[in-house]
């Protein structure tokens, strides 16, 4: 009896062993030879997507099962496993507490023939690169020329490399360093710059006019940074896109126009003498038992680059996903691409799930990437499958990184221009971390009439092709543009909060050949604008001397208008329309106190009050992470679906990041 009891317990320890142990992992990895912590390196938990890299100090941080494998790797050092229940000597305290790693890594000491160099540009480190990614030979390196001394100076697989000659340009950089002193990393990713709205002056500029936006790419991008530990490079913080991540109760259209628009105005919570203008918008809701049959061409990226767990496996959990909401007289394409482009499955019906889903599982990802010949041939498919009156788009799933044939950002834009007189809007999932071409991707959406969403779980897979399915896939209304005339007499100055790549000259606004941002079923577009109002002092706009040949006059033709702060014109077109369609609402200077204002309101200020100060913005004023959490707790109101309570975490842990300059683990 005691042997069968003592075997019985025998079992349960093994079963106990094999499920293992899953324990938060931290440390900090450091070149074996001088100590120097190592910025970018990827740790990955064999046999899972788990994934991380260390942060601009060399810190990580990483959940594991105790009995697994990490991987530790990084250019010119030797890769480095270790069992997780092999380390001796680990801090562990309690049973849920963290063990600390620190890791020493190798250089490699096999001959340097071709390698891979990315530029970081941390401030202060020991180990600091220049502004380029680009491939360099020992060859190259062995030149006195200007060619290494322009690119790189650090350490290469512990060759030395000098710093550039005095007076030598900078070569242009994909990594910004933040404002609280260092450089959140980014591997080989790629952001379009952004220079901030300036506050304007009323009297000078009177008119300001943008295009809409509802891509959301931004907001889980920023996401998954903080998450892995880092305060995300500032250019890829884009604040109209963190706003309009979520869905606000604005009351859609009453009548026969597809989209209403509501205003409301208030202070701004980071400098109360400021005034907060919220223009909303919120587009029709189409049922989806009336919504017209759907011509989709999925457009796949298989080539290398895809391989990893959170690109290529993740895109076909997606995709299909996607092909569950199909109905019969919906058809779907596969066009897939790496060294070339070719039609994987043609136009099939909504019905045949599963042969669509055999096609996306028989997807393997290698070779180079041609990703604008993906995109033509796409395109063909598309024309050749067209539904007059139905829902023709492409869906693309890609991380970006083109390299073969037409491939930089020019090239797509002066594709994507061309290919959109096809009348079938475009939606990019971009998908990945480390060689996130998110500048690549933002380009295809704006100028393909679509969308832009980053992928980056399967949650948030299903928050875009489910929840939000009516709004990524049907479009409402085409061309969307605003245009805000300012009453002088009023306003002093103003700024518009995001939409610096939307900005459009005021002549845009009446011309219909123009284009501008579209809106899906149900979507709702925010805007904000800082307003500096008269007698306020305005410390952001100098003074200019009188002229001396043109006599300044005041504006006395706004008296006339004396309650009212400024005139908004919302212009728009249906989608199978050319010609635009005009509304026009005026804004009473009637703001109300901000804790009156309503929770879309403050949440929705508090988020880009957050996106301010990841940007290190010089107008965030008095704004500051407490303040924003504080707003945001109070306005969470109704979050069925856990998207406010996951900013508010999210607000919270880059408080810490910036607050510490460094990586919080648990201790």
């Amino acid at each position: 009896m005691n042997r069968i009891i003592l075997l019985i317990l025998t079992i349960s320890c093994i079963a106990s062993i094999s499920r293992g142990d899953i324990r938060p992992i931290h440390g900090t990895i450091y070149d074996a030879t001088d100590k120097s912590p190592i910025i970018g390196a990827m740790l990955k938990v064999e046999g899972t997507s788990i994934a991380t890299q260390s942060d601009a100090h060399g810190r990580y941080t990483i959940k594991a099962d105790e009995g697994k494998t990490l991987i530790i790797s990084y250019i010119g050092y030797q890769t480095k496993r270790i069992k997780i229940d092999s380390i001796k000597n680990n801090k562990r305290i309690g049973n849920d507490a963290s063990i600390r790693i620190d890791i020493y890594l190798q250089p490699a000491t096999s001959q340097l023939n071709e390698v891979v160099v990315s530029g970081y540009g941390v401030k202060h480190s020991r180990r600091t690169l220049g502004y380029s990614t680009d491939k360099v030979t020992s060859k190259d390196l062995n030149k006195s020329s200007g060619y290494v001394a322009t690119q790189l100076s650090g350490k290469v697989y512990g060759l030395s490399v000098g710093p550039a000659p005095q007076g030598t340009p900078p070569v242009n950089s994909n990594i910004n360093t933040n404002s609280y002193g260092f450089a959140a990393q980014t591997n080989d990713e790629r952001y379009k710059p952004i220079t901030e709205n300036a506050f304007l002056s009323a009297k000078d500029n009177p008119l300001s006019t943008f295009s809409i936006d509802v891509d959301e790419a931004s907001y889980s991008n920023v996401r998954r940074f903080i998450n892995n530990g880092q305060l995300p490079p500032v250019d890829a913080v884009r604040i109209e896109e963190m706003i309009n991540y979520f869905k606000y109760d604005l009351s859609g259209p009453s009548d026969n126009s597809p989209v209403a628009i509501h205003t409301e105005l208030s202070s701004a919570p980071w400098n109360p003498k400021h005034r907060l203008l919220r223009i909303g918008l919120k587009a029709k809701t189409i049922d989806m038992n009336k919504l017209p049959p759907s011509n989709l061409v999925f457009l796949l990226d298989v080539s290398g680059s895809m391989g990893e767990a959170n690109k290529l496996p993740l895109v076909k959990a997606s995709m299909k996903m996607l092909v569950d909401q199909l109905r019969p007289v919906d058809k779907v394409a596969i066009v897939v691409y790496s060294g070339q482009a070719g039609l994987k499955l043609a136009a099939t019906a909504g019905d045949k799930k599963t042969e669509i889903k055999d096609a996306i599982d028989a997807l393997e990802a290698g070779g180079s990437t041609a990703g604008g010949e993906g995109i033509k041939l796409a395109y063909k498919i598309a024309r050749e499958n067209f539904i007059k009156n139905g829902n023709n788009r492409i869906i693309m799933a890609t991380d970006g990184d083109f390299n073969v044939g037409d491939s930089s950002d020019g090239d797509m834009e002066t594709l994507i221009t061309r290919e959109r007189s096809s009348n079938v809007p475009i939606t990019i999932m971009g998908f990945g971390m480390g060689n996130l071409k998110d500048s690549k991707m933002e380009i295809l959406a704006d100028k393909g009439n679509g969308n832009y969403a980053y992928i980056d779980n399967l949650t948030e897979a299903r928050k875009t092709l489910i929840t939000e399915y009516g709004g990524t896939m049907f479009m409402i209304a085409k061309d969307v543009k605003l245009q805000i005339e300012f009453n002088p007499g009023k306003v002093q100055s103003y700024r518009l909060l995001g939409y610096e790549d939307r900005l459009l000259n005021k002549e845009d606004f009446n011309n219909d050949k123009k284009d501008a941002g579209d809106m899906g079923s149900g979507h709702t577009v925010t805007a904000f604008y800082e307003i500096i109002p008269g007698g306020v002092k305005d410390e952001y706009n100098s003074s200019v001397d009188a002229l001396k040949y043109q006599k300044l006059k005041e504006n006395s033709s706004a008296n006339s208008y004396s309650d009212e702060l400024m005139t908004i014109k919302f212009r728009y077109k249906h989608p199978d329309s050319n010609l635009s369609k005009l509304n026009v609402v005026t804004v009473p200077d009637k703001p109300l106190d901000f804790n009156n204002t309503s929770n879309d309101f403050r949440f929705a200020s508090a988020v880009a009050e957050f996106g301010m100060l990841l940007r290190g913005s010089e107008y965030k004023q008095k704004g500051s992470f407490d303040q924003a959490i504080k707003i945001a707790k109070g306005a969470k109101g109704k979050d069925d679906d856990g998207y406010r309570s996951e900013f508010i975490r999210l607000a919270e842990s880059a408080k810490s990041l910036a607050t510490n300059g460094q990586l919080v683990t648990e201790e």
